[in-house]
């Protein structure tokens, strides 16, 4: 199962307030301003039974300074998605850089379950959970693969 974060604008990434979204315009003048990025508005994979799968959308871009570009099939898509940047499964380093996107856009970065990632003034990951009749709070529990 897939996790996604998303850069937004928008009090939750899925919202759909078309006065805050972030516009494929905008995103792809970004992309050409950050030397960081590449549009590629596709990517494509081999599958092991040797068909090839491939995925066309606007404003799909890949950070080409990932450390983990290539590696088992791996590689860091940043996909424009109904005025949202998003990606799935990513890793601190990946969140980092959309902290650094998000922060030049004006925007934030918010998981599925509208939890927010920012940077404390060590540079190190936050994570804020939504609370219930609260606005956020500092998520002081353990990681969900932390059952014991």
């Amino acid at each position: 199962m897939s996790y996604d974060i998303h850069i937004t604008r928008q009090e939750s990434w899925f919202d759909g307030n078309d006065n805050k979204r972030i516009s494929l315009d905008e995103w792809k003048e970004f992309l050409t301003n950050d030397t960081e990025m590449r549009l590629d508005n596709f990517t494509e994979t081999t599958i092991a039974t040797g068909e090839l799968i491939r995925v066309e959308r606007d404003g799909l871009s890949v950070w080409t300074k990932y450390s983990g570009n290539g590696l088992d099939g791996n590689f860091a898509w940043f996909d424009y998605n109904n005025g949202n940047i998003v990606c799935k499964n990513p890793d601190n380093e990946i969140i980092n850089k959309m902290l650094d996107i998000a922060e030049r856009l004006n925007a934030k970065v918010q998981g599925d379950e509208g939890e927010l990632y920012e940077k404390n003034a060590d540079q190190k990951i936050h994570i804020k959970q939504q609370a219930e009749n609260e606005s956020y709070k500092i998520n002081t529990q353990k990681p969900w693969w932390k059952f014991w």
